[in-house]
């Protein structure tokens, strides 16, 4: 199993619009960052994508994805989920509707603001797809792929991370359970956001990220969902422990089956 880092910024991205800080203005491109997605290639050649953020058809493009054989939404927040309306072309390439998945709360939001796509009368060229709603409880199947569901909060909002096998990714989230947490223990790579360093409202700081990859206990760890806040990729790299890293985009990383 591979994971790629599709992208790995907050919702603003960075470098983040009429920003003159250091980072916006840094020429590293490990500075910079798309809005958070990642594609998980197994093995057998499925493509698994984590959310479609509204550079999706951009970070297809810049990695040559030629199928996705799933999706799965953490939340419906735009910066999650704005992307949608561009898996028309793998339907057209597939010759079939997309399998998404996602929580009530989710399902609820995209087929709201995707009402033309879940239309009685169907109009022809319109992306296409199944969403298949995860309670958080159990263990689904995607493209022959388990996936458990890993139940956290964005403040008020309840999200999802999911587990493949020895990957766990979770995103936007501050809170998660000890019971939820029991899930993600005995993972090989453990991918989890990391804002800033200051204490945010709704998602983890880069402290709080620590404690939990401490409890966890990968083998290697990953920080995604990152402002411009977070400095520069030089500097904050060098702070973290030897086993955890800053995502950035286009890394494409191995999961080693334990």
């Amino acid at each position: 199993m591979k994971l790629r880092f599709l992208g790995t910024g907050t919702s603003q991205g960075v470098p983040v619009i009429a920003c003159k800080c250091e980072v916006c203005q840094s020429q590293n491109p490990r500075d910079r960052h798309l809005r958070t997605s990642a594609l998980v290639e197994m093995d057998d050649g499925k493509n698994i994508l984590i959310d479609i953020g509204p550079d999706f058809r951009e970070q297809m493009l810049r990695e040559r994805v030629t199928h996705l054989d799933g999706i799965l939404i953490t939340h419906a927040h735009r910066d999650h989920v704005a992307g949608i309306d561009d898996i028309r072309a793998f339907n057209w390439v597939q010759q079939q509707k997309m399998e998404v998945y996602c929580n009530p709360q989710a399902r609820f939001a995209i087929e709201r603001d995707y009402h033309y796509i879940f239309a009685e009368h169907e109009f022809p060229g319109l992306p296409e797809a199944n969403l298949h709603e995860v309670t958080g409880d159990e263990a689904f199947v995607v493209a022959g792929h388990t996936v458990m569901p890993i139940k956290a909060m964005h403040k008020d909002l309840p999200v999802l991370g999911y587990r493949i096998g020895p990957l766990a990714y979770i995103t936007d989230a501050n809170k998660i359970t000890t019971e939820e947490l029991d899930k993600v223990m005995g993972v090989d790579t453990l991918v989890i956001n990391a804002l800033r360093k200051q204490k945010h409202f709704s998602h983890y700081c880069l402290s709080e990220a620590l404690e939990i990859i401490k409890q966890v206990n990968p083998r290697e760890a990953y920080l995604t969902h990152m402002s411009h806040e977070m400095g520069l990729f030089a500097n904050t790299e060098k702070e973290l422990p030897p086993h955890v890293h800053l995502a950035y985009d286009g890394l494409k990383i191995d999961i080693l089956n334990q």
